[in-house]
């Protein structure tokens, strides 16, 4: 975009404090969800006005913050987009043979946090080696944030259990997905959550050069199955030589778009119409968290994704 409609780039700056820890917990309807671990707080920021919201983790929460992953998602509410509602979930490992995974609603309209929300996590040997075994916990996995599908959020559950976590903001309600054990054979770093194609909840699998798209279906009987979609050859996508891994830095789930790192340059790809960018070379790996967000130039504001090449930081 060109002047005035362009955000600036110090929009998207944020000064710390000292004594701040900032993790990023993911972006969506134009705002940023960041923890800051010293305090004990979360923070809703939106670049693009500036506007910043400072929020106390509930008092139930405070007791894992040290012990365990947090997680956590920020969106709009619905028809309001001066309202914002935070999740954040935790899994508890103190009873290992009983675990629970844990979650809690903020609305900004009450500024009051809901009523603890829990689910069973089964407890079974890993199926990943990435976390180590030195111990028996669960995580909900902070390098891949939550992805939206419809009227809930999802998160991967990492560790002892590997599957998905759903988060339903209509039942504010908690589950436990499993996942094919044949995407578990490299580790959980292989798959991510992603919005099927014609709907629903999808997961992306990395499979040597391609990847696959799955999509959860529910039969008459309302028993749930993965079912296999399209494969994307990437290598052939790309025109890639040799036989170079392919790393998913980010997605962006607005637009179905896929940052791909490989042969040391950056891609974009939408995953929908196989178009991609070559967004430029590096030799740093980090995760990214897509920007994706429409706003009034007059206002400064707004909410939900549009162009991702328009309007991605």
């Amino acid at each position: 975009l060109e002047p005035p409609n362009r955000v600036s780039p110090g929009r998207f700056s944020l000064q710390r404090r000292e004594g701040d820890r900032f993790i990023s917990l993911g972006c969506r309807h134009g705002l940023v969800l960041i923890r800051n671990v010293r305090p004990n707080k979360v923070l809703v920021w939106d670049p693009v006005t500036g506007e910043q919201h400072h929020l106390a983790i509930p008092p139930e929460l405070v007791i894992h913050a040290e012990n365990t992953a947090i997680n956590g998602a920020v969106l709009r509410a619905a028809g309001d987009i001066q309202q914002f509602h935070v999740v954040l979930t935790v899994v508890d490992n103190v009873d290992k043979q009983h675990k629970r995974a844990l979650a809690w609603l903020y609305s900004s309209k009450t500024n009051l946090w809901g009523d603890l929300v829990s689910t069973p996590v089964p407890f079974k040997v890993s199926t990943s080696d990435i976390l180590g075994d030195e111990d028996d916990v669960t995580l909900v996995f902070t390098g891949k944030p939550a992805v939206m599908v419809r009227d809930s959020l999802y998160w991967i559950l990492a560790g002892n259990f590997v599957g998905i976590l759903e988060f339903d903001l209509e039942k504010q309600s908690l589950a436990v997905i499993r996942v094919p054990a044949h995407m578990l054979e490299n580790g959980f770093y292989q798959f991510w959550i992603m919005r099927a194609e014609g709907g629903g909840l999808g997961l992306l699998l990395q499979k040597d050069q391609s990847f696959q798209l799955w999509k959860r279906k529910t039969d008459r009987d309302g028993v749930a199955s993965w079912v296999l979609g399209r494969t994307i050859e990437l290598d052939k996508l790309l025109s890639l030589n040799g036989n170079g891994s392919q790393v998913i830095l980010g997605f962006a789930e607005e637009n179905n778009v896929v940052f791909v790192w490989t042969h040391g340059v950056l891609f974009m790809v939408n995953l929908e119409s196989l178009q991609f960018k070559k967004l430029g070379e590096t030799r740093t790996l980090s995760h990214y968290h897509p920007f994706e967000s429409v706003y009034t130039a007059e206002i400064g504001g707004g909410h939900d994704g549009v162009d991702l090449s328009q309007h991605i930081r």
